[in-house]
């Protein structure tokens, strides 16, 4: 009968406790550190593909999934008009681009037009660090080759 319950509790321990204690943990930022863009410039015209390159001081960059101290990968925000909420993962979607795997460039299609863009640097979950760690929004404008 012990082992059972003490099974059950294990198991609660682990489905309740753990990713609680895993969700709070704060991933704190260097004092002097720095996201930045190295490409393209704010109010450049580019064509595409857009290549972007990013650029981070004071941080090492690392997969998602492994924890150390700081340390963590980029995203890209694409026209947002805020910032997503600082306190939780960062969404993955079309305006929320992730590089989990620790990359530090990329290139992407944009439509024809004026666009911005934003780093936003997070933890090994995907949460930004205290405090954020987010670059300075450029705007760009995009056109196609054959114009």
């Amino acid at each position: 009968m012990f082992m059972k319950n003490f099974s059950f509790i294990f198991i609660l321990f682990i489905l309740f406790v753990l990713p609680h204690d895993r969700l709070d943990a704060e991933s704190i930022s260097t004092k002097n550190a720095k996201v930045y863009f190295i490409s393209p410039l704010d109010g450049q015209t580019v064509n595409n593909p857009v290549k972007i390159v990013f650029g981070i001081s004071g941080m090492k960059i690392l997969p998602a999934g492994i924890k150390e101290e700081y340390s963590g990968h980029h995203h890209l925000l694409i026209d947002l008009p805020v910032l997503p909420n600082l306190n939780q993962p960062i969404p993955s979607d079309d305006q929320h681009i992730h590089f989990g795997k620790g990359q530090t460039e990329t290139t992407i299609q944009l439509t024809e037009g004026e666009h911005t863009l934003q780093l936003l640097f997070a933890d090994f979950i995907h949460i930004p660090h205290t405090p954020p760690l987010y670059s300075k929004k450029i705007k760009i404008n995009v056109k196609n080759y054959n114009d």
